[in-house]
């Protein structure tokens, strides 16, 4: 191969390296920046990560636990770690599809005039309370160590696929709210009150075990039910049911697709409503 041909090929190869740094740094900046807004003026500052999510545990454990003794569940005790096991990634997703529905309309003269890739608008908020989830795992690890309950040798694939899936699900969700949030203001009331319904739809405060196998399909297309299954199964193996995961990850493809299509669609009619 002549150098006359290498040279161009060698010149956009170090084109597309500077463009996914560039956009790496870009992304990196925003979520610190998110993160700083968020808790800097804030007395107790990063602490609220765990504070949030502990108080909600808090109360269902409560609830549940001591006020009614049939919840509905077949799982081992402690209830609180099994509970903390959804509610920790629960609070990561419902905070990152109420942030979508205001994405755009929050800093649209910022979006229109930086010439960085609007993906990142969505990307950052992601990242910044993936960051928060993160931090806020330090509860479960916690209870773990009160109730002496040692996590499963699978914890090394259970929690980074889990991960994996609820970033794909999340940023599929988003790539359809937030430029839609744009046209329909009335989708941000509807995202709250869908979310509503979907926590408690959703196996967040329980496990079913379906015996009738179309029950147990139905059940199963709901991409939490398999991605909790996961996040569960770190201190519960026996939980995981595989065909939810496997029904999670095509659900989730799905919904990321048609984010994917949706959102570089739109963006150009986003642009010009901001």
């Amino acid at each position: 191969m002549t150098a006359a041909v290498q040279a161009p090929r060698a010149i956009a190869a170090q084109n597309r390296g500077s463009y996914w740094a560039r956009y790496r740094q870009a992304l990196w900046l925003l979520t610190t920046r998110d993160l700083k807004v968020r808790y800097t003026t804030s007395a107790l500052g990063y602490l609220w990560s765990i504070i949030d999510p502990l108080l909600m545990a808090g109360i269902y454990w409560v609830v549940f636990q001591f006020i009614f003794t049939n919840r509905g569940g077949s799982t081992d005790q402690p209830y609180i770690i099994f509970l903390l096991c959804a509610v920790l990634p629960w609070t990561w997703f419902n905070g990152n599809l109420s942030d979508a529905t205001r994405a755009f309309r929050q800093e649209g003269k910022l979006i229109r005039s930086v010439r960085i890739p609007r993906s990142i608008w969505i990307l950052r908020q992601i990242a910044s309370k993936g960051i928060e989830f993160l931090i806020s795992l330090s509860i479960l690890a916690f209870f773990a160590l009160i109730y002496l309950r040692a996590p499963s040798p699978m914890i090394f694939i259970y929690l980074p696929v889990a991960i994996a899936l609820q970033v794909f699900l999340t940023v599929g969700c988003n790539f359809i709210i937030a430029p839609l949030a744009v046209f329909y203001r009335d989708l941000e009331r509807v995202v709250k009150l869908g979310l509503r319904v979907l926590f408690y739809a959703a196996p967040v405060l329980y496990h079913f075990d379906f015996g009738n196998p179309v029950l147990h399909f139905l059940y199963g297309i709901n991409p939490l039910a398999g991605i909790l299954d996961l996040y569960r199964g770190m201190f519960f193996p026996e939980i995981v049911d595989w065909v939810y995961v496997v029904q999670s990850l095509i659900s989730s493809t799905i919904i990321f697709t048609i984010g994917a299509v949706v959102f570089r669609r739109s963006i150009p009619r986003v642009l010009k409503e901001i």
